[in-house]
């Protein structure tokens, strides 16, 4: 129900991804008097164009919806029948092996670590997600916007999150990590920086150093770490640049005659461009950190784009990230011992991790 457009985006997104991944089955949560009428709609226009329907949607009743502009008590405790809310509950009941929502992030996160907790050693959840860079890989880079304000031992905290959610998804034992910075030199940043750049170097990270903004993609390394309030800004400047580029090349192609004869020329070029530079292909960012699977679609993000945060929730799922992070964190955590103690600072302890089923 959330995001900027709700289910007129959400909808066909979810017939796409369930037509393209069989094995895969949706629970739509909101409001079933505007949730069955959209649906309907959407399978009707699939008809029209010959496609073939196919079952694994199962509409969830929920009273209320979390405006976009609700504060997250709020949502947390004046909506308890939200959509948001029972998704997560979903999730937590087993029910669920995933939560995928483009609504309100504060909201999201405030729901999310109430109802689902967070791992034990982890203090604040993270938004996480993946940018191509030059090397042909991606650069995970986290915080992107659940946390504003931001202490060192948050940092380590992150830290550690993003290398077990690198060494989860891609296989790789020892993720180099880097520290967002204004400059690769020790003294610079401020003393937040500075102090969370010597708890990494405490710890049994694999920690490379400060990186600057042009890193993330050369992919200098596997990791980049941030205060929410960075990362976002430089998630945001990014999508705008890419679509900036994409609309400068688009209008020389338009300019005349000649130059439109070139673009069908080049149209095989400039179309595999748009999609290595389409910010729509790395929608849907992990809140990592919680004892369970949640994914942050942006709010603006079209069909296209919100299938892709549905792919990237069935992949989580499917190369078990929860177990990789939660068998992971401990290890780092205990080979990190005093850096992890001054981390520990405010910390939760907590039970084993409920293990998802499967996709």
């Amino acid at each position: 129900m959330g995001g900027d457009h709700g289910p007129s985006v959400t909808v066909p997104a979810a017939l796409h991804f369930v037509a393209s991944v069989p094995d895969a089955r949706l629970l739509l949560v909101g409001r079933a008097d505007v949730l069955e009428p959209a649906l309907a709609s959407a399978r009707a226009k699939l008809r029209q164009r010959g496609a073939s329907l196919v079952e694994g949607i199962e509409l969830r009743n929920a009273s209320e919806v979390v405006a976009m502009d609700d504060p997250p008590a709020t949502a947390l405790r004046g909506k308890r029948d939200s959509s948001m809310r029972v998704a997560i509950d979903l999730v937590k009941n087993g029910e669920a092996d995933a939560c995928v929502s483009a609504g309100n992030t504060g909201a999201l996160m405030a729901i999310s670590r109430f109802v689902l907790k967070m791992l034990q050693g982890i203090d604040r959840p993270a938004i996480a997600s993946q940018m191509p860079n030059q090397r042909g890989g991606t650069t995970t880079m986290l915080d992107l916007g659940a946390n504003v304000d931001c202490e060192p031992e948050h940092l380590l905290q992150f830290a550690i999150m993003g290398s077990a959610l690198v060494a989860a998804l891609d296989r790789r034992e020892q993720p180099s990590v880097g520290l967002l910075n204004i400059g690769e030199e020790t003294i610079k940043g401020n003393d937040a920086v500075k102090v969370a750049a010597e708890l990494l170097r405490a710890s049994a990270l694999n920690f490379y150093g400060n990186v600057e903004g042009n890193d993330i993609y050369e992919g200098t390394t596997d990791v980049v770490v941030c205060d929410g309030f960075v990362g976002n800004v430089a998630l945001k400047t990014s999508e705008g640049l890419a679509r900036m580029l994409v609309g400068y090349i688009r209008e020389e192609y338009r300019r005349h005659v000649f130059t439109r004869l070139i673009a069908l020329l080049s149209l095989p070029v400039t179309r595999r461009f748009r999609e290595r530079l389409d910010p729509r292909r790395y929608n849907g960012a992990a809140l990592v950190g919680l004892r369970g699977v949640v994914i942050k679609s942006h709010g603006s993000a079209d069909a296209y784009a919100f299938e892709f945060a549905l792919r990237r929730a069935y992949d989580a799922v499917r190369n078990g990230l929860l177990q990789g992070i939660a068998e992971r964190l401990p290890k780092v955590v205990q080979a990190g011992a005093p850096a992890a103690a001054h981390a520990g600072r405010g910390g939760r302890t907590g039970a084993s991790v409920n293990q998802p089923t499967a996709p």
